[in-house]
């Protein structure tokens, strides 16, 4: 959504604005501009409705303007003009921009500008990479100031002319100047800013990697490409061994929980947070025995209520605990609870899988951690790893894909591999060590939460005990964490906020794990500040 003193511009998502489009439809394609028959009830509904997104500007509750965009294929241009395809420059994913219309006394520059603006947001947001119009005769020139290009023959009748037209990034070109509203603005299919806990912004060489040609996994090259990388991780975290495994952080800490479940002793979980909540449903899941030691959401973990647990149960064999909590940001000590652990001669299992790569991390004595590709190491989801060092065997009792023995004995590939995703893991591992890692994100930490502070927003969590690359936000009850998380996203900033355990407890995150300019975070409190300063603060989501 586009705010200012007299206008909104945003999608149209509720049925009191759909029944006004479908009036201004009738007035203008009906009254107006004769296309259709008319009709006692002067409403008309569009062929296309169900599959429109129809971006509307209104004035107080009064729709005074909008446009549909349609993405399914025939377009009505495509009924229009044969052969569409052979007109049209090569793209990758195409919009059909229809029903154009303004009312009059809302025609001098302001509503259309308004609608201009929020086109190019959404239009990035989808992905399109060309839009095409059918553009009557009389709004050619609102047309042409966007930057749309004429192609093919004109269409419709003698009454009703229509000249096509399509919308290219190039052919766009210095016309975002125009329609830029500020800092942080992003044109027609520039990305959204990224700062989500995953997937996050990848860097460009990380997508070059990726989009090399498929190798198979038996390739003799591959396999040196792949031992190559387990020890890229290995030097990365201290750790001896890992194995990489196709799938989510969540398949790492199963095949955790599989390697636990062939000891004979007690464990210890720990939670303060969603993330170790989680531990305990792996645990109970694989049929494990343990006990548990809590500590409330975004505080950290009593060390001596975890030190009295192990004196109280001397059958306690391994413990396990989230080292960054991402549902807080709250740092865990891990290195103190190894030194607990070494002390009790008790295995420590930590998920690493928000820490790694994003501050350093020292697993030379744990007995497993979990990471994974597509949080603080920049690349894509969809490769995970447990990190260790004892040898680990074979099991006949457990699943073959979690069994991380049949890893170990299989030179790490005892299944289909994705050569993409272990380049793109590649490039994205060499970029993080060679960069200071950390020193960069905890200045930047620091400033944000200085900044947000200054907004008046309440951070959960301070200090070193707090992740730099996640910020946790605690509204007040009068500003809805999903109005304003999908408010920040129709202006081009992805937040996490949709994630139910944020929504119970109306909060937000800023997360900086993968490939951001610093511009964007200034845009991002900008657009924050104008966001907080309305008056809609209870707008349901």
């Amino acid at each position: 959504m586009i705010a200012s003193a007299q206008m909104t511009f945003k999608v149209a998502s509720e049925e009191r604005e759909f029944e006004q489009v479908h009036e201004l439809n009738y007035s203008t394609f009906v009254e107006e501009i004769p296309q259709h028959e008319v009709n006692p009830d002067r409403r008309l509904v569009d062929k296309y409705h169900s599959e429109n997104a129809y971006l509307i500007a209104l004035r107080g509750e009064e729709l005074v303007g909008m446009m549909a965009l349609r993405d399914r294929r025939p377009f009505s241009l495509d009924l229009k003009l044969g052969n569409l395809d052979s007109y049209l420059p090569k793209h990758k994913k195409i919009v059909e921009i229809r029903l154009l219309s303004i009312k009059p006394g809302h025609r001098n520059g302001v509503v259309f500008k308004g609608l201009g603006k929020l086109l190019f947001r959404y239009c990035a947001q989808q992905r399109y990479d060309l839009a095409v119009v059918s553009a009557t005769v009389r709004q050619r020139k609102l047309y042409d100031h966007l930057g749309f290009v004429e192609f093919g023959p004109m269409v419709g009748t003698e009454e009703t002319p229509f000249q096509p037209m399509y919308l290219t990034p190039e052919s766009f070109g210095e016309r975002a100047r125009i329609f830029a509203p500020s800092a942080g603005t992003i044109g027609m299919l520039r990305e959204p800013v990224n700062l989500l806990p995953g997937p996050v912004g990848i860097a460009p060489d990380v997508r070059e990697a990726f989009g090399r040609p498929p190798v198979s996994h038996r390739a003799d090259g591959f396999k040196q490409d792949f031992q190559h990388v387990k020890q890229l991780l290995c030097d990365l975290t201290g750790s001896r061994r890992v194995e990489i495994l196709l799938g989510s952080g969540t398949l790492a800490n199963d095949a955790i929980a599989g390697q636990l479940s062939l000891r004979t002793g007690r464990g210890l979980v720990l939670s303060n947070g969603e993330f170790g909540d989680r531990l305990i449903d792996h645990a109970t899941r694989a049929g494990l025995q343990f006990d548990i030691v809590r500590a409330p959401w975004g505080e950290p973990l009593p060390h001596e209520d975890v030190a009295r647990a192990i004196e109280t149960r001397p059958d306690i064999e391994w413990l396990w605990a989230v080292h960054c909590e991402t549902s807080s940001g709250l740092l865990n000590d891990l290195e103190g609870l190894q030194r607990l652990c070494d002390e009790k001669g008790i295995a420590l299992c930590a998920d690493c899988i928000s820490s790694i790569g994003t501050i350093p991390v020292d697993l030379s004595r744990v007995q497993m951690a979990s990471g994974v590709s597509g949080k603080g190491l920049g690349a894509f989801p969809g490769l995970c790893m447990v990190f260790y060092n004892h040898e680990i065997l074979p099991s006949k009792t457990l699943p073959r894909y979690l069994d991380l023995g049949l890893y170990a004995v299989s030179d790490g590939i005892p299944f289909t591999h994705s050569s993409n995703l272990l380049y793109a893991l590649q490039a994205a591992v060499e970029r993080v060590k060679a960069s200071e890692l950390g020193t960069a994100a905890s200045e930047r930490s620091s400033w944000l939460r200085a900044q947000l502070h200054e907004l008046g927003m309440v951070i959960v969590g301070s200090g070193p005990q707090t992740s730099p690359v996640v910020t946790s936000i605690a509204l007040p009850d009068a500003l809805n964490s999903v109005w304003l998380g999908s408010r920040l996203e129709e202006k081009g900033y992805l937040l996490s906020y949709k994630s139910e355990y944020l929504v119970r407890r109306n909060w937000i995150q800023i997360c900086t794990m993968g490939e951001n300019a610093p511009e964007s975070l200034e845009g991002l409190l900008s657009t924050l500040r104008d966001l907080c300063a309305q008056p809609a603060l209870n707008a349901p989501a």
